[in-house]
Order: structure tokens, then C-alpha cells, then sequence
């Protein structure tokens, strides 16, 4: 009997330590996760790095016979890479920038102060977040060619200035959540010292809101970098970023070739291409991801 009980006990666990039943299913859900979000990943590593014969032989599946690196120096020249990376590094980066701080601004307003539509404004704020971009991308086209940013990179960069861009309601919103949290005490010591609402903000605020900021800053960094429907239409040919230069790629290649099959199985090239436009925000990531898991958890973005 102490035996059946003792089996059942290390099979299911008790309340104080996990069965290894329970561990094994775990175990079997998280690498089930993990391959499906792996798997595109290692399918693009292992097509880019065979050469045609590779690519139509059916037996060879993951590992090439030979490992084809001129396929990366095709891709690199037909992205431009260097040019495009730089335009990708510039759009996002200033757009995370002037999304950090524009949204900060607008998020200690609405969870620090009381002024008359206040409520009204923040239900707009949140419908304007509900709101597909799709729709409003006619009227925001005419706005940017009527200010004069059509074709340049501050019509992506501009928007985020006033908060606006990128799902900037999102990151009002996250602003808004952090500073609630934020003891009200806080603000009324600096206030007795003689502190103004400015150097409340930057002096007493900001230094506590470093997860907030780390959040918004890289949710918006990835989504400026990721982003190709709005900035198709809106940024010119010398401004393309690296996301956009990938459509123009097969066009390149066109040039790049000689006979006529390899233009039509370039498909190493174009997965050399992904590979390479993913990889600086998987580097930004990987730097800075503990304390991104930390600011979301810290947020509220997850219970």
C-alpha cells in the first residue's frame, strides 16, 4: 500500500512538489511550442544555405549536401544592404525614441491630472487604438503630402512625434497603466519642495518608469521595423527600408543572373534575405531581453 502510494505520489506530484508525470507534459507542450516557432526559422537557415541541386532533390530536407555562403553575398547585394539597413536603423530608431517620449508626456497627463473631457478623451484614445489602420490610410496619405513628408522618412518618423504612428494609443495606454500605479505621494513631496510638473515628470517619474519605457521603446522599434503596408506608400525609393527592399529583390536577381533557371529558383537567395533583415532586432532582442521580460511583467501587459 505505501509503495502504490509512494508511485502515485512521484507520478502526479502533491501540493508541495510537481509530479514527474505533470514535468513530462510540460515538457512535451513547451517543445511543441517551441518547434512551431522554430521551424520557419530553421526552414530559412537550411534553404539559404543549399544551392539549386540541393533544393530540388526531396532527400535532402534540412542539412546540404554543401553549404552554399554565396547565396548570404547575393542577398547582402541585392537588398543594398548597408543603405537599406541604415534607413531601417534610422526609421525605427527614431520613431522608438519619439514614441518614448511623446507617449510618456501624454500618459503622465491622463494619469496624473484632472482637467475637464478627460474621460472622453482617453475613450477616444482607446477607439482610435480599436480602429484597423487600413482604414484611415487614405486620409492619413493626404495628411502627409499635404505636410510635405511624402517620399521622406519623417513621414513615418513625424508621426511618432506627436504619439501618433505605430500603434501609439497602445503605448499612451501603457503609459497611462505604469504612472496609475505610482504612489501620488511621490508627486506631492516634489510639489512641496517646489518642483513644477516638467520636473516632476523627468526628475522624479522617468528614473522610476525604466521598464515602461523599455517596452514601449522595443514593441516600437520591432513594429517600425516590421512594418511595410503604410510605408510602401508613403516613403521613396532612396529612403526604402531593408523590409521593403526584399519586394524589390526579385527584380535585382533578374539582374544578377545569367541563365534563366537559376532566375527562377532563387528562393535560397530570398531566404538568405529574410535571415538577413531579421537578424539586428533578434540581436536587440537577445541583448535586451531580460529586462524586456521584466518591464512587461511589471506593466501589466501580463498577469
Amino acid at each position: 500500500m505505501d509503495k502504490v502510494v509512494w508511485t502515485q505520489k512521484k507520478l502526479f506530484g502533491t501540493q508541495e512538489k510537481t509530479g514527474w508525470l505533470t514535468i513530462l507534459l510540460l515538457y512535451a507542450i513547451l517543445l511543441n511550442i517551441a518547434y512551431l516557432y522554430l521551424n520557419p526559422i530553421f526552414y530559412m537557415v537550411s534553404t539559404m544555405l543549399k544551392n539549386n541541386v540541393d533544393l530540388l532533390d526531396p532527400s535532402v530536407r534540412w542539412i546540404p549536401r554543401s553549404f552554399e555562403w554565396n547565396n548570404l553575398k547575393l542577398a547582402w547585394q541585392g537588398l543594398d544592404y548597408l543603405n537599406a539597413l541604415k534607413n531601417s536603423v534610422m526609421i525605427s530608431g527614431l520613431g522608438a525614441i519619439f514614441h518614448v517620449i511623446a507617449c510618456a508626456l501624454a500618459g503622465y497627463a491622463f494619469a496624473k491630472f484632472k482637467f475637464p473631457g478627460k474621460t472622453i478623451l482617453f475613450g477616444l484614445l482607446i477607439l482610435s487604438f480599436l480602429i484597423p489602420p487600413q482604414t484611415i490610410v487614405i486620409p492619413l496619405f493626404m495628411l502627409i503630402k499635404n505636410l510635405g513628408w511624402m517620399g521622406t522618412k519623417f513621414a513615418i518618423i513625424g508621426q511618432a512625434m506627436f504619439g501618433h504612428g505605430i500603434r501609439g494609443a497602445l503605448f499612451v495606454i501603457i503609459f497611462t497603466q505604469f504612472f496609475r500605479t505610482l504612489p501620488k505621494e511621490l508627486d506631492e513631496a516634489a510639489r512641496i519642495d517646489g518642483a513644477g510638473s516638467l520636473r516632476v515628470l523627468f526628475q522624479i517619474i522617468v528614473p522610476l518608469a525604466k521598464p515602461a519605457i523599455l517596452v514601449v521603446f522595443l514593441f516600437s522599434f520591432i513594429w517600425h521595423w516590421n512594418e511595410t503596408y503604410l510605408t510602401s506608400l508613403v516613403i521613396g525609393s532612396e529612403n526604402t527600408p531593408l523590409t521593403l527592399s526584399l519586394f524589390n529583390l526579385q527584380t535585382v536577381l533578374k539582374g544578377l543572373y545569367e541563365s534563366e533557371a537559376d532566375k527562377m529558383f532563387n528562393e535560397t537567395i530570398r531566404m538568405g534575405a529574410s535571415f538577413l533583415i531579421i537578424i539586428p532586432p533578434l540581436i536587440l532582442y537577445a541583448i535586451g531581453q531580460r529586462w524586456f521580460v521584466e518591464g512587461v511583467e511589471r506593466t501589466g501587459l501580463i498577469e
